[in-house]
């Protein structure tokens, strides 16, 4: 008898601490060997919420999706606010993928303001057609093709994965084809705003970034990926201030609000401004706690005198 009430006592105890356990709201902080931190989340109603739904840790893989499809994350620099990303049928300088089958990049417009490709990523359009729409209303070979930040098809045509396809470079007009438009096009995003190769027309696409002075091997030393600016929009002050009182930042169940968690309760600014009403919750939850194991030791030591 004095067992079972023991044992009736360390049930109703373990259910006390889940539940109030489950008040508690916990951000996990990592992926593999990559920090998440504000205004990122793997949880939803963490972070900023310009930024839910973004990232999703699989098999310790971070992974960021938006409309144009999923990227793996190769890093995030919270120093420079910025991302890079790895898209498996990306070209390279050692292979290149037609067909369409690269996702190219673009982001739901409500997500506009807070990410888009830095000004230093340059994206390389492979065969796209001559009914492009990236060509119209350029005449002959008046076309948008530039090079972006010292990055641009010119040097990308020096890549084995080139010669590979049976493309030789023989001069610099070699890269168009006859009066056509030419096997590669590099664009900076700001110009076209999304890199859509079925809109588009194009075969493929490479992306690279620079960013320190580019390295004597050429495209070969490239660094290729799409590199991402984010920012956080609005009152930037709210999560270093929620932070500051012990909080976590995060938003509400609408997707827009931000709110700023506190233990069992939430707040709209911080955590110094938590109700008295919260506060009393807060209380009730520890006397539920505390009281539980005083009724149970006193449950106990009555059950062994019955018995004796």
């Amino acid at each position: 008898m004095p067992m079972l009430s023991l044992l009736l006592c360390l049930i109703f105890l373990t259910y006390i601490i889940a539940l109030s356990s489950g008040h508690l709201h916990s951000c996990r902080s990592y992926c593999g060997n990559i920090t998440i931190d504000y205004p990122f989340a793997l949880r939803y109603g963490c972070g900023h919420p310009g930024f839910r739904d973004l990232l999703f840790c699989i098999n310790d893989v971070l992974m960021f999706h938006v409309s144009s499809g999923s990227y793996r994350v190769l890093d995030i620099d919270y120093a420079y606010q910025a991302l890079t990303l790895h898209e498996p049928h990306m070209s390279t300088c050692d292979k290149i993928f037609l067909g369409g089958r690269g996702n190219g990049f673009a982001v739901e417009p409500w997500r506009k303001p807070y990410m888009n490709p830095t000004p230093d990523n340059v994206f390389m359009l492979i065969g796209c057609s001559a009914d492009s729409p990236l060509f119209h209303g350029f005449p002959g070979k008046n076309l948008p093709c530039r090079n972006v930040s010292g990055l641009g098809c010119e040097e990308y045509y020096g890549c084995p994965a080139w010669e590979m396809l049976g493309h030789k470079r023989v001069g610099p007009e070699s890269s168009f084809l006859g009066s056509g438009p030419p096997e590669c096009c590099a664009v900076p995003f700001e110009m076209i705003k999304a890199i859509n190769l079925s809109r588009l027309g194009c075969e493929g696409y490479s992306s690279a970034y620079n960013l320190a002075p580019l390295r004597v091997d050429g495209p070969k030393g490239w660094s290729y990926g799409i590199r991402l600016r984010y920012s956080v929009q609005g009152n930037d002050g709210f999560c270093a201030a929620c932070e500051a009182t012990g909080g976590t930042c995060g938003f509400g169940s609408d997707g827009i609000r931000q709110i700023c968690m506190c233990g069992s309760s939430n707040s709209t600014s911080n955590c110094d401004s938590v109700s008295l009403s919260s506060s009393d919750a807060a209380r009730a939850m520890m006397r539920k706690m505390f009281g539980g194991p005083l009724a149970c030791i006193l449950l106990w030591m009555t059950a062994i005198w019955i018995w004796i």
